[in-house]
């Protein structure tokens, strides 16, 4: 969202809330019906009750000037539209660098295109940035005011390496051990000798207060498990990519805004959880890398949209991703043909369908789906034989009807396999139909129809032309003309 969160950023949201009330307007400018100011009012009470200063109408109209490039900006991009995913962008990217390689001419038209979405990614990464810095010289001109209160940067307790945790990091080192808990310790750094243990296959660092991880974890060269769950890392080292044996890995609870890209090269992942973090999107390439990847959790993120290369984790038995932002499944869903359990609920007002492919996920045994916005199953539901649990609650559903809904998931399945049928039946009857007219018409049915086609891709051409700005007209085709 564009608009500047009151829970992330609290002054900045509250003081965009006031601006129309910094200035007076003319009597026409106030019953205009401009938007220009629609920010989310935070609770003007509550943050007034922490922030007395912020009574004082002058701070305030202060603070309004200086953060009036934020809602310059803003204006800007709800104009141009919302950000592109991450694959997108990365897509975008990928394209772009090939077809500069290749003819320079065609580069030349096409390169327009992806440009505009760079440009654009581009341009909402600057307003990130703006809204960022607002806050911050909020902050500091609030406090700047607020003279009665200290500036201590806390007192650094835990910032030094637990000498415990050293001796027990030396001891697994001289006694070559396996295993290595960590956990709930409080730790805030890791200490020199955390890469140099190359026997050991589990570490747990989870419940901890670690902001990052060094690169020296690429010294764990056997490592199997690793937990570094409830923490607050806001980024995963790209060496982590090295950790050619890890099987589990698990950085739920943390402040990830993404993850590194060289995290599908741990390519003997089994199980992934990135759950309860700040994602907004997968690296692009995730699906191909990771064939032995069975179970993916990625719940309570702020994930839009799925990477296509997802389809291609071919042993995924599990995926959870409900409490997320998904506008759709990717096309070819149906590839994942091993899934047994998937969680898609609580997507809320963003996921409104599923692809037809959907049949094909013949081994899925457990679907949640509640709490979308899901008005039809597709229609080939009926052929999901293995499904026993299905959960389709807060969906405003016509199809099936709520009578048939209401009777179960066995109910559900029979009316969308004879639905399924119904519709197979219709097209070979239509497909008869066509053939027989076509054999009892003789040379004339069959000429016209063949006219008809040739009609057809002509205006399929004229179409394709005027309705694509950015696709060169071809040479005109003299067989064609010939023909008609």
């Amino acid at each position: 969202a564009m608009d500047p969160n009151p829970g992330t950023f609290p002054l900045l949201s509250y003081v965009m809330s006031r601006l129309p009330s910094l200035t007076p307007k003319p009597a026409a400018a106030a019953n205009s019906d401009s938007d220009h100011f629609d920010i989310e009012q935070p609770r003007a009470p509550e943050i007034v009750g922490q922030m007395p200063h912020l009574a004082d109408p002058d701070l305030v109209a202060s603070m309004g000037r200086a953060v009036s490039q934020v809602d310059q900006a803003r204006s800007v991009l709800k104009l141009i539209g919302e950000r592109p995913t991450h694959e997108e962008v990365d897509n975008a990217r990928a394209r772009q660098a090939e077809k500069e390689r290749e003819r320079r001419e065609w580069a030349e038209r096409e390169k327009r295109v992806w440009k505009s979405v760079l440009q654009l990614d581009e341009m909402h990464e600057a307003y990130e940035k703006v809204v960022r810095e607002a806050e911050k010289r909020l902050v500091k001109m609030y406090e700047d005011r607020d003279v009665g209160v200290g500036d201590g940067d806390g007192d650094g307790v835990g910032e030094e390496v637990n000498e415990e945790v050293v001796g027990i990091l030396q001891e697994a080192y001289g006694k070559g051990m396996e295993r290595v808990n960590l956990s709930g310790r409080q730790l805030r750094l890791l200490p020199e000798a955390f890469g140099r243990i190359p026997g050991l296959l589990v570490l747990d660092l989870s419940s901890n207060q670690l902001s990052a991880i060094p690169d020296s974890i690429a010294g764990l060269q056997n490592l199997e498990e690793l937990n570094l769950s409830s923490n607050l890392l806001e980024s995963l080292p790209d060496s982590i990519g090295l950790l050619q044996r890890l099987k589990l890995l698990s950085v739920s609870g943390n402040k990830l805004t993404a993850l590194p890209d060289p995290i599908c090269q741990c390519r003997s992942l089994v199980e992934l959880d990135v759950s309860f973090n700040n994602l907004s999107y997968l690296p692009t390439n995730i699906g191909y890398e990771l064939p032995n990847l069975q179970k993916l959790m990625i719940q309570l993120n702020k994930i839009r949209s799925l990477p296509s290369s997802i389809c291609e984790l071919k042993s995924l038995r599990y995926l959870d991703a409900h409490f997320n932002e998904l506008h759709g499944l990717p096309i070819a869903i149906g590839r994942l043909t091993s899934l047994e359990v998937l969680n898609l609920s609580s997507n809320f007002s963003d996921l409104r369908e599923l692809p037809e492919t959907f049949g094909d996920l013949t081994n899925l045994r457990e679907l949640d789906l509640s709490n979308n916005q899901i008005h039809a199953l597709p229609d080939t539901f009926g052929r999901l034989d293995n499904l026993t649990k299905l959960n389709l609650e807060q969906n405003p559903l016509e199809l099936p009807p709520l009578d048939i809904v209401n009777q179960g998931v066995e109910a559900i399945k029979t009316f969308m396999a004879k639905r399924w049928i119904e519709i197979l039946l219709e097209e070979e009857r239509k497909s008869n139909q066509e053939m027989q007219e076509q054999e009892q018409g003789g040379w004339l049915t069959r000429s016209t129809s063949w006219l008809k086609n040739v009609s057809g891709n002509v205006m399929g051409y004229i179409g394709t032309t005027v309705a694509s700005p950015m696709t060169p007209k071809s040479p005109r085709d003299a067989y064609l003309d010939q023909q008609l």
